[in-house]
């Protein structure tokens, strides 16, 4: 390891922002006052080693304190945790959330993806810039999607101090967002996460029977609901027990792999390595994805029960739950619901008095894609750049610290409550032979109804869009988000099932369903999903760093031009778009040509 600090200092703010989170420094080579006896020896060199995982929530308390990371505070963190500064700051320029280089301390970021688009993201943010004007104290800055797309358009302000303090205005106006921005404590408060859920309090509901009906705050009333029978019906069973109910169930990963839970759950739990660990992949980041948020906003504790449930069950006695970095509200649930956990002996030392030790805690991300991918995230954790690592050996060998790693989504987790409940059979008698159980799915766009709705595996895409209330002049349906494809609108009698999509050519993916009428410019959303994979491409390998710019470049030309040099690039997207799918590291570069491909083939977008 070659340690090279400059010679920046970082300012009392931005040091007192590092020693909050690390402590004060012990020594001189940690950043203490000179002392010349000091430096006659390394002192606590391995330990600092060993904190490297807190990279980035240093970044984080930089960022947040001050609104960006400058030479002195990264110098400064760097030799707190013993970190090449050369590593912190490509680690620092990984993430979109953060800046090193000086800005206002309030940044509005406006989502302009493709809910938002729709909605009129571009006239909002032209209409906030002009408000604004020059030197307003506000860095206006275009976002990839919030995760807000029931209430299009979206806007997050976040004004750095301490503490930091933001606030969300969706659907966002001129003068709302403006609001936010210029006095965060004042905005109007967001509305209930029950308002995403229009069939809130609805008897046929199983994962989001307590979305609007329990305070989300309260464990009492959580548990009053229901809440941690799941868990005592987990230590009744034992480990083995509760792997053969969620293998029996027939539950699959709900992030769109569709990998099978149980058996990854009983390769993570035989792995004779230890510690195990439980990671929560709440990073859901697929423009159109949104219902990874209303469970947490809705129900928290929901999760907590999932995540101590699935550490029992693999032998774990740490967590980590990964989130967003622009979920602001569910960081402080989750914050609250932890704490009340703890107090109450649902986590720690002896949960519910079964002597089994397990805690949770929370990570927060940056603005990165691409860390939705499992072993990005790991990286992330850990304190590097979230990039992708090569495949095998799988998580369940070596995945968070090299250790036996089980890492499943939200909504995945939270299926495994009513399965413990309920019973296997039962809930293997939702849905289809092949897709068991009820499904999330995250509906925008062009519908009157846009929100969260659950429905059992099976029904059809039209049933989905009669619910929601597709309007008029229905032209196209994008499932599976940016990374899945175009359906036309004659085609609502697709199954939603895993096999179904498959079997129709296109893919159900997180369970993104986003309506488009005609008034909605496909080649401009279609460029605004290749500008989505240029900048989310983590660029470690070539297939997907030149192809995702190449993919852009041919999209901007064939807007621009008809006939055979349209018909010239589009032969060029189709070769570059087989090379992303054959030989990228990860599923980023593996899909980032589907929608086009799809738009192409099916809607004939450029005819």
């Amino acid at each position: 390891m070659d340690l090279h600090f400059g010679d920046s200092k970082p300012t009392d703010d931005e040091r007192a922002a590092v020693d909050a989170l690390l402590g004060p420094p012990e020594s001189s080579w940690e950043g203490a006052d000179r002392s010349d006896a000091d430096l006659r020896w390394a002192k606590g060199g391995r330990e600092a080693r060993d904190r490297r995982d807190l990279l980035l929530p240093g970044l984080h308390a930089i960022n947040d304190r001050i609104g960006w990371i400058s030479d002195g505070a990264l110098d400064y963190l760097c030799r707190r945790l013993t970190v090449p500064p050369a590593e912190a700051y490509g680690v620092a320029t990984f993430y979109a959330m953060f800046s090193v280089k000086p800005r206002p301390a309030t940044v509005l970021h406006v989502c302009t993806d493709l809910a938002c688009a729709a909605a009129g993201a571009s006239e909002l943010c032209a209409g906030i810039e002009a408000r604004l004007g020059l030197g307003s104290g506000v860095s206006v800055e275009r976002s990839p999607c919030l995760g807000l797309c029931e209430r299009a358009p979206a806007a997050l302000a976040i004004k750095a101090g301490d503490p930091v303090r933001t606030a969300v205005s969706a659907p966002a106006t001129v003068h709302d967002a403006v609001l936010a921005a210029s006095a965060p404590d004042s905005a109007p408060e967001e509305p209930p996460a029950a308002l995403a859920v229009p069939q809130a309090g609805g008897d046929e509901l199983i994962l989001l029977r307590r979305v609007g009906v329990v305070d989300p705050s309260s464990l009492d009333d959580y548990r009053a609901h229901g809440g941690y029978t799941a868990l005592r019906r987990a230590f009744e069973l034992g480990p083995a027990g509760v792997i053969r109910e969620v293998s029996d169930s027939g539950l699959v990963g709900r992030g769109g792999a569709a990998f099978p839970t149980g058996r990854k759950w009983q390769a993570t739990a035989s792995q004779p390595d230890h510690p195990h660990y439980v990671v929560c992949n709440a990073d859901e980041s697929e423009p159109g994805t949104f219902k990874d948020r209303v469970l947490m906003e809705g129900d928290p504790y929901a999760l907590v029960e999932a995540m101590t449930i699935a550490a029992y069950a693999t032998g774990a006695h740490q967590g980590y739950l990964y989130l967003r970095g622009e979920y602001p509200r569910a960081l402080h649930r989750l914050e609250h619901a932890l704490a009340q956990a703890r107090a109450r002996g649902l986590l720690g030392d002896d949960i519910l008095g079964q002597g089994y030790a397990f805690d949770i805690e929370i990570r927060r991300g940056a603005g990165a894609y691409i860390c939705g991918e499992e072993t990005a995230l790991f990286n992330s954790i850990e304190g590097y750049r979230g990039e992708p690592r090569s495949k095998p050996p799988f998580p369940v060998e070596k995945g968070l610290f090299g250790k036996p790693t089980v890492e499943n989504n939200v909504e995945t987790l939270v299926n495994v409550l009513p399965i413990l409940t309920m019973g296997a059979p039962a809930y293997a008698a939702i849905g289809t032979g092949k897709s068991t159980g009820p499904k999330l799915f995250c509906v925008s766009g062009s519908v009157a109804r846009p929100g969260i709705y659950e429905l059992p595996f099976g029904a059809t895409l039209g049933d989905l869009l009669e619910l929601a209330g597709a309007r008029d002049g229905l032209r196209a349906v994008l499932l599976g988000g940016a990374a899945g494809g175009f359906v036309r609108a004659d085609e609502l009698d697709i199954p939603l099932t895993f096999e179904g999509t498959r079997e129709a050519g296109t893919t159900l993916g997180s369970g993104v369903v986003m309506a488009f009428d005609d008034t909605v410019p496909l080649p401009r959303l279609l460029l605004r999903i290749a500008e989505f994979f240029r900048d989310e491409s983590c660029g470690q390998c070539v297939p997907c760093r030149v192809g995702t710019v190449r993919q852009e470049e041919a999209l901007h030309r064939i807007v621009e031009r008809t006939g055979a040099a349209a018909a010239d690039d589009i032969a060029l997207l189709r070769e570059v778009g087989r090379a992303m799918r054959d030989a990228s590291i990860c599923g980023l570069g593996q899909t980032a040509w589907n929608a086009v491909e799809s738009a192409i083939d099916r809607l004939g977008a450029y005819e």
